[in-house]
């Protein structure tokens, strides 16, 4: 059933995009809390690059041992945790707070919408399955 085995790579990847756009949101959402806490470090976290190289490395790529054979996605997406840094303060001026309330807004904002995309493809591939088990109905 190669093709189901496809279906359940994409489905593995949008849930672990869902779960790291939630560990953003979680980064950014202290963040906003701590806007106001003297020396307080803002912390952004990355994942994107890394969930590039895990899907377009050839390490993570099953090997096709007949030419008939479908390629299937990664198999390791689990490992892919993504980077957490902080920015320190380097105005001088004030509290030594690093955070700015205004680009955690937009951060917000876009994580937003990226997770919101990962939902409406995981209820695009859900209909197709249900689809597929109405018998086309």
């Amino acid at each position: 059933m190669p093709g189901i085995q496809q279906f359940d790579t994409t489905m593995r990847l949008l849930q672990r995009v869902l779960d790291l756009r939630e560990k953003n949101q979680e980064i950014i959402g202290s963040n906003i809390a701590n806007a106001e806490t003297p020396g307080y470090a803002a912390k952004s976290f990355s994942f994107e690059e890394q969930l590039k190289g895990a899907l377009f490395t050839n390490e993570l790529q099953p090997t096709r041992t007949q030419p008939g054979h479908i390629p299937l996605g990664p198999t390791e997406l689990e490992h892919v945790t993504g980077t957490v840094t902080s920015r320190e303060d380097t105005t001088g001026i004030g509290d030594e707070n690093s955070v700015s309330v205004d680009q955690e807004m937009v951060k917000l904002s876009q994580n937003e919408i990226m997770y919101e995309a990962a939902i409406t493809m995981l209820n695009k591939k859900l209909s197709a399955v249900k689809y597929a088990i109405n018998g086309g109905a």
